[in-house]
């Protein structure tokens, strides 16, 4: 390690120290919740007030957006355990400012060598298994690629090293946090399967109950596990005793011989082996790319899907001027527009899709032909089917369906003095991943494995996200970087599985073309419509919008509560930035920049 590193690394573990009680101590003084914070010299925000407290800090003392993004990552890790952490994977978006290029880092989970098709198909009745079943298992865990994202990118293009910034994240494991009621109510809706397991229960169900609002919840065993991988580098994960905790655990559950509360299903071992791991490259697609009134909207290539969703859908919507239309009509053709990229994206986009049926999906002339087919009158009858990209004009294909992907992930902005940005959306899946903590280690297995289809959904069409040995399952997550003249204008992303896609979207509209400002696009209520036969909607949305749209033909399913959980900067002229989050959702997020606005910039 570089002598300065190793300064910063001390430096950076006494500070954070600060944010968070001694063993002893009976309270917790959390950082502020602010969910909009304005001014210069950089700027985090997530959705923890602890993880965008150790962001700002790695700032503050010289660390660039880069270091500053795997610092925050790392203790997301320890604080939002359900959605995020070592046992994961994910998307990493980051603009060079010195070489005003975008890079993406594809740090997805990824399936054993010997995964086949119909691993999620019961050799008793053929048919799949039912989703809770195989989500907690040992089949649903890939091989997790977040800490090899991080070491790719500090490696590349950060100025502290991985272990310094591990530190950072290991006190706040150690000396513990504030539980709040996101917090408890996440382990409340996993209790059943969490309490499948000794380590998991020991960890989140004390006394066989999720912990009280207002305690104070440690880690002690992942504090150990991430100092272990700053002392010895990835290697003990990837290669080592972290790695062979992690294998065993897949491949032989530690279901409990005393389990709090019943679990329908039996809990299946996996075939993921100590090779896949060491195995194990991230990879560096180029970034999707796409133009938008006179913007450059660039987002994550496969197995992502939401740089191309996102891309396409923008495309199709670029033909209309939204700011002159009813917001009745804007919305409509939102929908119109999200419900036929979808039906594209789930036909033909999978982790081999070929860079020539994606650089054609989202082009001008294939949104032309997508385009054609909205009525302003009349929504269309979902769901639609995808086009047909082997013929011309707006014949579709004759075969295609609706695909839900997982619910719970988290993500982070990140910007710093010099111009250079990060966008990063990481994930274990679902709320909880797979249920299994690794005993003695402190983290959650994925059950990213969940994602590939379980079984054919294209009619006699092919797949494209159907399992495979190696293949990395499709993803919903769309870290999305919009640039102006070459320049950040906006970086912006969210969790919320596939609604991660219409988030991001109809936040771009509502800032580009809606008029509203960064934070109102953040607040704005919101609706989904996926290919499927019903709009998902929060009931403000539903409320506001949903008479005008019914007029028009569309129809909602059952309202839900939220849609994501966004964090956003917004790069102003003079170099002051607006950093936002929820101000609502999932407890509020928090956002804070280096100097804030009224201080000299």
């Amino acid at each position: 390690m570089r002598p300065f590193a190793l300064a910063m690394a001390a430096t950076l573990t006494l500070t954070t120290a600060a944010l968070v009680p001694t063993a002893a101590s009976a309270h917790v003084t959390a950082p502020p919740r602010d969910p909009t914070a304005t001014g210069y010299g950089g700027a985090v925000t997530t959705v923890d007030p602890t993880a965008t407290a150790v962001g700002l800090d790695v700032l503050r003392r010289g660390g660039n957006a880069v270091d500053a993004a795997i610092a925050t990552a790392a203790t997301l890790g320890v604080t939002e355990p359900f959605s995020a952490g070592i046992g994961g994977g994910g998307f990493f978006v980051y603009y060079d400012a010195a070489h005003r290029r975008v890079h993406t880092i594809d740090g997805r989970e990824s399936g054993p060598a010997t995964m086949t098709e119909d691993i999620f198909v019961d050799p008793a009745d053929g048919l799949p298994y039912d989703f809770q079943e195989a989500r907690v298992s040992g089949l649903s865990a890939g091989t997790p690629g977040t800490l090899a994202t991080w070491e790719a990118a500090a490696d590349r293009w950060g100025t502290r090293s991985l272990a310094g910034l591990l530190r950072p994240a290991a006190a706040v494991a150690d000396r513990g946090f504030a539980v709040d009621a996101t917090f408890r109510q996440q382990i409340a809706d996993n209790a059943a399967a969490f309490g499948q397991f000794d380590a998991t229960s020991a960890l989140y169900l004390p006394g066989g109950a999720p912990p009280a609002v207002g305690s104070i919840q440690r880690n002690p065993d992942l504090a150990d596990t991430y100092r272990l991988i700053a002392r010895r580098g990835t290697g003990v994960f990837y290669t080592g005793p972290v790695g062979a905790d992690l294998v065993r655990t897949v491949r032989r559950p530690p279901v409990s011989a005393h389990p709090i509360g019943a679990w329908p299903y039996p809990i299946r071992p996996g075939d993921l082996r100590l090779s896949d791991l060491a195995g194990y490259r991230p990879r560096f697609p180029a970034p999707t790319r796409s133009g938008y009134r006179g913007l450059d909207v660039y987002g994550m290539s496969t197995p992502s899907s939401g740089g191309t969703a996102v891309g396409e859908a923008l495309n199709i919507l670029e033909g209309t001027d939204l700011s002159r239309v009813s917001t009745t009509q804007a919305l409509h053709r939102y929908a119109e527009a999200t419900a036929l990229s979808f039906a594209d994206r789930n036909r033909y986009v999978g982790a081999y899709t070929p860079r020539s049926v994606l650089h054609k999906l989202i082009s001008d002339s294939w949104a032309a032909r997508r385009a054609c087919q909205i009525d302003p009158a009349h929504a269309l009858t979902k769901p639609v089917p995808p086009g047909d990209i082997n013929a011309s004009g707006c014949t579709p294909a004759a075969v295609g369906g609706p695909v839900e992907d997982g619910q719970s992930t988290t993500n982070l902005t990140v910007a710093d003095r010099w111009g250079n940005v990060v966008e990063y959306t990481l994930t274990i899946e679902q709320t909880g991943g797979n249920a299994m903590v690794v005993p003695g280690r402190g983290f959650l297995l994925n059950n990213e494995m969940t994602d590939f289809n379980f079984t054919g959904t294209q009619g006699t069409a092919p797949d494209p996200n159907l399992p495979g040995p190696g293949k990395r399952p499709r993803s919903s997550m769309s870290p999305t970087i919009v640039l102006k003249d070459g320049r950040p204008f906006l970086a912006l992303g969210s969790p919320g599985g596939a609604t991660i896609i219409t988030t991001v979207l109809q936040m771009l509209i509502n800032r580009v073309d809606l008029g509203m400002t960064l934070p109102e696009a953040m607040a704005a209520p919101r609706a989904s419509q996926r290919n499927t036969a019903g709009i998902q909607a929060e009931p403000a949305f539903h409320t506001r919008y949903g008479p005008g749209l019914t007029e028009l033909g569309h129809s909602f399913g059952p309202d839900v509560a939220e849609l994501g959980a966004a964090t956003a900067i917004e790069f102003r002229p003079g170099g002051s930035l607006i950093a936002t989050a929820e101000p609502v959702r999932r407890g509020g997020g928090a956002a804070a920049v280096v100097r804030p606005r009224g201080l000299t910039p």
